[in-house]
């Protein structure tokens, strides 16, 4: 498991994939983490028509932000946005999957 904790460490540190961001868990103050960003398009299914949205998706490791909540926001170059649905945690739990809509 150390050697999978180094990988996603140097993913995280490599300026060309990780960012700086800032976590702020709703009633608590702000902290500055990493995060992989994840900004992909998104078409959803609702009956017979397809709905395109812009999604906001990150990647942030759990040693940093150990339970984030909806209504949790981050701060990512300036766009301040709020976790919206339930978190997803990997299949080893280092590392958090979240959405995120603008604030």
């Amino acid at each position: 498991m150390n050697a999978l904790v180094a990988a996603l460490d140097a993913l995280f540190a490599d300026p060309n994939v990780g960012r700086d961001a800032v976590y702020t868990p709703a009633g608590g103050g702000p902290v500055d983490v990493r995060i992989v960003p994840r900004r992909g398009d998104a078409i959803s299914e609702f009956g017979d028509a397809r709905v395109w949205s812009e999604t906001i998706r990150l990647d942030v490791r759990v040693s940093e932000v150990a339970e984030p909540r909806p209504g949790d926001g981050f701060e990512i170059d300036g766009e301040a946005c709020v976790i919206q649905g339930e978190p997803v945690r990997d299949r080893e739990r280092l590392v958090w999957t979240i959405e995120l809509r603008p604030a």
